[in-house]
C-alpha cells in the first residue's frame, strides 16, 4: 500500500517494527498483572481500546522509521491486557464447558479481519491524488472507530456480574450458582504473592508459556508476512492482497470447530482439538517448505492452512481458565502466557531476514517446528494432568462443609478462590 517508500523503510526495517510492537507488548505485562488485580478488568481493558485506538489514529502521522516505531511501540503497551482482561472477563459470567465457544467468538475478529482487510487493503489501493495516501486514510478511520468500540466496552460491560444492569438480582443469584461449579470465585483485589509463588513452581504453567511461544512464533509469522509470502509466489500487490482473504475464511473455520467440538464432544477434549488445529497449520508449512516454486496452487493452499494456527490461542486461553485457580495465579499465568505471546511474536518475524527473500526458508521451517511443537505441548500437558488427578485421587478431598443449591452440590471451598493446588476437590479437566 505504499508504507515502506512513503516512509523510506529498508532491509529488515519492518521486521524490527514488527519486532518492537512485542518488545513492548511483555515489557507491558508486568505492571499489567498488578493493576489487573487491582482494576476492574472491564474497566481496564476498555480503556486500553480506547488508547489503543488513538495510538492507531496518530500513526496516520508517520513520516520515517522512528516515527512509525514510536507509534508501534505504543500500540504493544495498549493491547497487551487484551488477552488477561478477556480471559478474566469470560471466567466471571461461563462455566468451563460454556467458555469455549465463548472464546472462538472472541477470536473470530481474527479471521474476519483477514476477510475484511483483503478487501480494504485492495480498494485503499486505489485511492489516488488524495490529501492521504491509502495507507494513512486507512489507519485514520480504523483508529477513530477503535475509539469507539472502547467507548462502548466502558459503558456496557459491567465490572462484574453483580453490577450488571441488565440483571435482575434472581438472575444475578442464579449466575453466581450456575458459576459456582469453576471454583474460582468472582473477583479478588488483594495481591497474593503466595500465589504468584506456587504458579512458577506449576509444571502445567511453564507448559502453557511454551505453548503460547510455539503458537505465537506461528502466528506472528502469518500476521507480518502472509501477504508477502503470496506476493512472492509471483502476484502483484494488489493481487496478493485479495488471494490473502481465504486465509480468514481457514481462520474463522477452524475457530468455530475448535471451539463448538470442544463444547459438544464427551470429554471436551480441548487438548486433542487444539492439536488438530496445529497440526493442519503444519501441513500447510510443510506444503510452503517443500513445494517447488511452479506448484503455485499447492503453496497457496499452504498459505492459507497455516492460519488454523490461530485457533489454538484462544483455545489455548480457554484451557488455562479451567485449569488454572486462585485470583492472583489466574491473572500471573494469564500474563505470563502473553509474555511467551510476545516473544513468539518476536522470534517468528525475526525468522524472516531480507538476506533469505524470496522464498524465505528459514522462516517457513520455524513456522512448521513450532507448530508440531505446540502439539507436542498439549500431548506433554494431558499427560500430566492424568497422572496428576491420579494422585490427587488417591487423597481425601477437602474437609469443608457442604452447601446444597437447587440440584448442584457446593462445596464451601468453591466461593473461597483457592488455587488449584490448594483446592483439594480439584480436578484438572482434559
Amino acid at each position: 500500500m505504499g508504507l515502506l517508500k512513503d516512509l523510506h523503510l529498508q532491509g529488515n526495517d519492518f521486521t524490527n517494527v514488527a519486532t518492537a510492537f512485542f518488545v513492548a507488548y511483555i515489557v507491558a505485562e508486568i505492571p499489567n498483572i498488578y493493576l489487573l488485580q487491582r482494576i476492574p478488568a472491564a474497566k481496564w481493558l476498555a480503556l486500553n481500546v480506547i488508547l489503543w485506538g488513538i495510538a492507531t489514529t496518530c500513526t496516520t502521522a508517520a513520516k520515517d522509521f522512528s516515527t512509525l516505531l514510536a507509534a508501534r511501540i505504543l500500540l504493544g503497551i495498549f493491547e497487551a491486557t487484551t488477552l488477561p482482561s478477556a480471559n478474566t472477563i469470560l471466567a466471571q459470567w461461563y462455566t468451563k464447558s460454556e467458555a469455549a465457544p465463548r472464546y472462538a467468538y472472541w477470536f473470530l475478529g481474527n479471521g474476519f479481519s483477514q476477510v475484511l482487510g483483503g478487501l480494504i487493503s485492495f480498494g485503499f489501493q486505489y485511492m489516488k491524488g488524495g490529501v492521504l495516501s491509502g495507507w494513512r486514510t486507512m489507519f485514520l478511520v480504523f483508529g477513530l472507530l477503535t475509539v469507539g468500540v472502547g467507548a462502548i466496552a466502558a459503558w456496557y460491560l459491567p465490572d462484574t456480574p453483580m453490577q450488571a444492569r441488565f440483571l435482575t438480582d434472581m438472575e444475578k443469584i442464579s449466575l453466581l450458582n450456575h458459576i459456582a461449579v469453576n471454583k474460582i470465585g468472582v473477583r479478588n483485589q488483594k495481591l497474593c504473592p503466595v500465589e504468584i509463588r506456587e504458579a512458577l513452581a506449576d509444571p502445567q504453567v511453564w507448559i502453557f508459556c511454551l505453548a503460547g511461544l510455539f503458537t505465537a512464533s506461528s502466528s506472528g509469522i502469518i500476521t507480518t508476512y502472509s501477504s508477502t509470502i503470496i506476493r512472492n509466489m509471483g502476484y502483484t500487490p494488489k493481487l496478493a492482497a485479495l488471494l490473502n482473504m481465504p486465509s480468514g475464511f481457514v481462520s474463522i473455520v477452524s475457530t468455530l470447530f475448535a471451539g463448538y467440538a470442544t463444547r459438544v464432544t464427551p470429554g471436551h477434549h480441548r487438548w486433542l482439538w487444539i492439536s488438530v488445529c496445529a497440526l493442519t497449520a503444519a501441513l500447510g508449512a510443510a506444503l510452503l517448505s517443500f513445494l517447488p516454486p511452479s506448484k503455485k496452487a499447492g503453496l497457496l493452499a499452504g498459505a492459507w492452512l497455516i492460519n488454523a494456527i490461530t485457533a489454538t490461542l484462544p483455545m489455548l486461553y480457554h484451557y488455562l481458565s479451567v485449569n488454572v485457580a486462585g485470583h492472583t495465579k489466574r491473572s500471573f499465568v494469564a500474563n505470563a502466557v502473553a509474555i511467551s505471546f510476545g516473544l513468539g511474536n518476536i522470534i517468528g518475524p525475526q525468522s524472516f531476514q531480507a538476506r533469505d527473500a524470496p522464498q524465505y526458508m528459514p522462516g517457513k521451517i520455524v513456522t512448521l517446528a513450532t507448530e508440531v511443537a505446540m502439539a507436542v505441548c498439549m500431548v506433554v500437558l494431558v499427560l500430566y494432568y492424568v497422572w496428576e488427578n491420579g494422585r490427587r485421587d488417591g487423597r481425601p478431598v477437602s474437609e469443608g462443609t457442604e452447601q446444597v443449591t437447587g440440584d448442584q452440590v457446593l462445596h464451601e471451598d468453591d466461593w473461597k478462590g483457592l488455587t488449584d493446588r490448594r483446592n483439594k476437590g480439584w480436578r484438572y479437566v482434559y
